[in-house]
């Protein structure tokens, strides 16, 4: 007997995000408002967040657990740079999480890798 094929459980982008204005990515507070904002969006379920400022003027670590995986962004004010890493499975719609974010933080470039996650088959 054939076995089903294997559809992707889930889709994994991983974003680096340059050229944006350095106090978008300084406030800790706003940016996890932000994230959650996508993760609610895109259909996921938040389970728990933590954030972290490195001090004033520095940036900003933070991790969304999801019941459908994780978003996490990473920022460097002082080059303009956020790294976001966004896994989620089933219904749930990484592409919109990102999008909300680009247009909350209005980066100059985006490179964007899309990692398609499934066991092998």
């Amino acid at each position: 007997m054939a076995s089903a094929p294997h559809l992707p459980l889930g889709i994994h982008l991983l974003a680096d995000l340059s050229g944006i204005a350095p106090e978008r990515l300084r406030d800790c507070a706003a940016l996890e408002r932000l994230l959650r904002e996508a993760a609610i969006a895109a259909g996921a379920q938040v389970l728990h967040g933590h954030f972290h400022s490195f001090g004033p003027g520095q940036g900003v670590t933070g991790v969304l657990l999801l019941a459908e995986s994780h978003i996490s962004l990473h920022t460097w004010p002082e080059v303009g740079f956020a790294a976001v890493d966004i896994f989620m499975c089933g219904a749930a719609r990484p592409q919109l999480a990102l999008d909300i974010i680009q247009a909350a933080l209005q980066p100059a470039h985006c490179q964007l890798q899309s990692v398609r996650r499934a066991p092998p088959g």
